[in-house]
């Protein structure tokens, strides 16, 4: 009950677009639906000069918005509103513009007089809430739909920012554990061992460099070729794949050519090739 009313509902911008809509929405209103007997109050005019008049009327009316949503801005930067004294605020609003429309009905146009005022004033709040409400709603419908889109975009951008960086980023730690050296996937080449070590090839500054880690091969295939290009194609070598510029298959077997300068062809056995092919082919 005590709860704060989102902040869209008193931003400036859309309390502009707001006193916009409506605006608009009452014109349309007034003149096509013609509430308040109001086509009676000028009963030999033309139709354009109804139309001149009435929007006249309206637009007066929509002063008690625009003073209202001023209040309640000016209002909200040092207190906040929960929706009950939103609720109550419009409520206002509707009394206000009622009183208005209600006063103008009665002493303004020559059958008004013969209406009892309260009449008048019951049949002008009911009209008056149709005016003000059915926008009101839609106008909170669009900016919470504005609101829950921006953040939803937002959302997008910085979540897969944060998933790229860590696949992106390998680590490479040595057989205790302890991390050596991190490379950037997209300059990671390929990875060759012997015995216990493994030389890990990769560009810095656009030049081939390489790395020494005391760690198996056996332990990076299994840790660091999952979701990623990573793959191992022969009991020596894994390779990424997305470094890979050409498959060769030649009589003396199947080789990766290396999309970097002074690489050596990667050579595919027949054990991994199956694995290298589903991958590639993906």
């Amino acid at each position: 009950m005590y709860t704060k009313i989102p902040a869209y509902l008193y931003e400036r911008g859309n309390i502009t677009k707001l006193i916009l809509f409506t605006a608009i929405f009452a014109l349309l209103f007034i003149n096509i639906f013609q509430p308040f007997n109001s086509r009676g109050w000028y009963p030999n005019i033309s139709e354009f000069k109804y139309f001149f008049f009435s929007s006249l009327i309206v637009l007066v009316g929509m002063l008690v918005i625009v003073v209202s949503r001023f209040i309640m801005l000016s209002y909200t930067k040092t207190h906040m509103i929960t929706y009950w004294q939103y609720g109550v605020w419009i409520l206002s609003e509707i009394i206000a513009m009622s009183l208005f429309y209600s006063l103008f009905a009665k002493f303004i146009p020559e059958k008004g007089a013969q209406r009892e005022f309260v009449e008048i004033f019951q049949q002008s709040t009911i009209n008056t809430s149709l005016i003000l409400l059915l926008p009101y709603a839609m106008s909170w419908l669009y900016f919470s739909w504005r609101e829950k889109n921006t953040l939803l975009e937002e959302m997008s951008k910085e979540e897969p920012e944060s998933e790229t960086h860590k696949r992106n980023l390998i680590a490479f730690p040595d057989e205790k554990g302890e991390l050596k050296i991190s490379i950037i996937l997209d300059n990671l080449l390929y990875i060759d061992s012997s015995d216990n070590y493994a030389t890990i090839h990769y560009l810095n500054k656009s030049k081939l460099s390489h790395y020494l880690i005391r760690n198996s091969l056996k332990w990076m295939e299994e840790n660091l070729t999952i979701n990623s290009p990573l793959v191992r194609c022969h009991r020596s070598y894994i390779v990424n794949l997305d470094k890979v510029k050409v498959l060769r298959k030649t009589k003396e077997g199947i080789f990766l050519e290396m999309d970097a300068m002074n690489t050596p062809d990667i050579p595919v056995s027949k054990t991994y090739y199956e694995r290298v092919m589903t991958k590639f082919s993906k």
